[in-house]
């Protein structure tokens, strides 16, 4: 038998994550899936806050999940958690198949996609950022978890987009696909070892496991809390907003512009992802605070293109908005890694995620809204007010860092989960 070296060893420890950011993908696309086929659903007859309302459904199966998911991994270990995720994510998208202007299948095909997502938001970014550790990168936790998450959204709006436009069965085919996808994924994350050493055999209570004493971390208040809503509000205002404001204006390729926004904006999102550790900082709040420009400022290109329904407008306001969702998910993961101690990471990251899944509400709040106020004005007061955000940030630049993160660099590169 050949011997393997500490080399090969080290290597192909390196690349345990890869199943798991499998399944995180695969859960993501089917997450996203749905997104650019609210105009397709529009065009059924289903009303715009209704269709809006389907959007944001599945946050009503992420927040439990993420919520009970994060404290009972660290209690049974990531793999008994993990595990479900891609078999319920496949039975939400067999669903959705079944729902065409069934609003009430399609809502609980959204809230069991919503389940899926919320395990591998909290069990498969902290399963993936501790085999960063032991594969010996540290660092590349935050980043390769929201990259994974980011690239399934992209790639599964992108192919549902395509196959509802040109494809045969639009309201079918897309899900049937994905279902295969996240039956593979579920296959091979099966061979991934347990991260949580003596996993299940915990004596203290289940609900003192289910507080999250970190929360209150004045970092965590004054940095985190005003930038968590803005990553997923920003990004549904972009590809489920903006298209549908546009669609007219869009010939007869809707659903496929609408597909393309939702593109560019992830897109843009991946882009910003790949160079975040060079923005990203443990000794100030540089990476939330260039975020949240970015917001600002592309929460004042989409209230130009309300007001004047030009394609080229949206494209811009989408691109914007999506560098900015996608630095202030790293910047957010990595505020978490570097406030949480190391048995708090998963029930901190859950409670970051939901909270920024509320963002997920803005399509319809606005659309509710819409009887009152026009678009451009309510994209108007969404930039003053991630500007009032932008400032609550600004503030505490270098406020409440965490002890360990003063520590020499030797201590830090251990300590902090990205830099």
């Amino acid at each position: 038998m050949p011997h393997r070296g500490p080399t090969t060893a080290m290597s192909a420890t390196g690349r345990l994550w890869w199943p798991v950011a499998a399944v995180m993908f695969a859960v993501a696309w089917g997450g996203n899936e749905f997104t650019p086929l609210l105009v397709m659903y529009r065009e059924r007859g289903l009303g715009t806050v209704t269709v809006d309302a389907l959007l944001g459904a599945y946050v009503l199966g992420i927040v439990p999940a993420l919520l009970l998911g994060g404290p009972l991994s660290d209690r049974f270990g990531r793999r008994p958690l993990l595990l479900p995720a891609a078999p319920v994510a496949a039975l939400g998208s067999l669903v959705l198949s079944l729902g065409a202007d069934m609003p009430w299948v399609l809502g609980a095909g959204r809230v069991l996609s919503g389940v899926a997502l919320g395990l591998v938001m909290a069990v498969g970014t902290t399963w993936v950022t501790e085999l960063a550790v032991r594969g010996g990168d540290s660092a590349a936790g935050a980043r390769r978890a929201s990259l994974a998450l980011t690239a399934g959204f992209l790639v599964g709006a992108g192919v549902a987009s395509t196959l509802a436009q040109w494809g045969p069965w639009p309201h079918h085919l897309t899900y049937v696909v994905h279902a295969v996808l996240a039956v593979g994924s579920a296959l091979w994350v099966l061979r991934v070892p347990e991260t949580v050493p003596h996993a299940g055999v915990r004596v203290s209570r289940l609900r003192d496991d289910l507080r999250f004493p970190a929360v209150s971390h004045r970092r965590f208040l004054r940095v985190v809390l005003p930038t968590a809503p803005w990553v997923f509000g920003c990004a549904g205002a972009a590809y489920a907003v903006l298209p549908s404001l546009l669609a007219d204006h869009a010939g007869t390729v809707p659903v496929a512009f609408a597909g393309l926004m939702t593109v560019l904006t992830l897109g843009c999102g991946i882009g910003i992802q790949v160079v975040a550790r060079r923005i990203d900082t443990h000794r100030s709040a540089r990476a939330s605070v260039v975020a949240m420009v970015l917001i600002v400022v592309g929460m004042g290109l989409g209230a130009l293109a309300a007001f004047t329904l030009s394609l080229a407008a949206g494209l811009v306001a989408a691109a914007v908005l999506g560098v900015g969702y996608g630095l202030a998910l790293v910047a957010g993961l990595s505020e978490v890694a570097r406030i949480a101690q190391p048995r708090q990471l998963a029930g901190l990251t859950a409670v970051y995620y939901s909270i920024a899944y509320l963002g997920f509400f803005v399509p319809m709040a606005l659309a509710w809204l819409a009887r009152t106020w026009s678009y451009g004005q309510m994209f108007g007061a969404g930039t003053l007010l991630a500007s009032v955000c932008l400032g609550v940030v600004a503030t505490a630049w270098k406020a409440h860092l965490p002890v360990r993160m003063l520590a020499p660099d030797r201590v830090l590169a251990t300590s902090s989960e990205a830099s």
